[in-house]
């Protein structure tokens, strides 16, 4: 075997387990199509720490590690590269897509790798449900735009803008009641986490600083 396992540090320790929640996050947007494993190098022998639809494979956690991460480790250690991507079938004669990323820790080893395999012959039913709403809660999820802006500011007018928009055609907001429902969503978006949010969208509101100030208490958990 060309590597050792590594002892990780509290640091490393870390890292992985960031990346434990990411698998999380990417099973919900890409769906049942792909199997995401994270390895961790300290111990071959159970180096799968967590799996995303391990069904495709019948892997869980404490699976051993497979002669091609091996195979993709000593790859990515000999080119310098960060990630590798390859076609391919398994035992089952199954067309696989995969991409293989190392994990760096401390000192820009690696700790670990992160490997997803795209089923190229999934169904096509299962293809589709990756991209509608599960629950029907979802549906009724109303649509939202992304502000895609060049610096803070253009990015704050521009949410205010959008905002001001679907407040004002919204009738059954009263007209006493917009500036405050504005600042709500503002709220809900999360420009006030922003620094000199507050003056800025008073101004643009032409209301003071103080009455913003207000709704943000009302609007807080706390109160405050």
């Amino acid at each position: 075997m060309k590597f050792k396992e590594i002892q990780l540090t509290l640091i490393d320790q870390q890292i992985l387990k960031s990346y434990s929640t990411l698998l999380e996050g990417l099973e919900k947007y890409l769906g049942y199509g792909y199997e995401i494993v994270l390895h961790s190098l300290d111990s071959y022998e159970h180096s799968v720490i967590n799996i995303v639809n391990g069904e495709h494979t019948g892997r869980k956690i404490g699976a051993p590690i497979t002669d091609k991460a091996l195979e993709m480790l000593s790859r990515l250690k000999d080119s310098g590269e960060s990630s590798e991507t390859y076609f391919s079938t398994n035992a089952k004669g199954e067309p696989l897509k995969s991409t293989t990323i190392a994990i760096r820790g401390e000192n820009n080893r690696i700790i670990g790798l992160l490997c997803m395999n795209y089923y190229m012959n999934i169904s096509l039913n299962d293809f589709i449900q990756s991209y509608v709403p599960k629950k029907q809660e979802e549906v009724q999820i109303k649509s939202v735009t992304e502000t895609f802006a060049s610096n803070v500011d253009e990015m704050i007018l521009s949410t205010l803008e959008y905002v001001k928009n679907e407040v004002y055609e919204d009738s059954s907001i009263s007209y006493s009641n917009k500036n405050k429902a504005i600042i709500s969503q503002l709220y809900d978006r999360g420009i006030f986490q922003i620094k000199d949010s507050v003056p800025k969208i008073a101004d643009e509101l032409n209301i003071s600083k103080n009455t913003v100030y207000l709704h943000l208490r009302n609007l807080s958990p706390q109160g405050n």
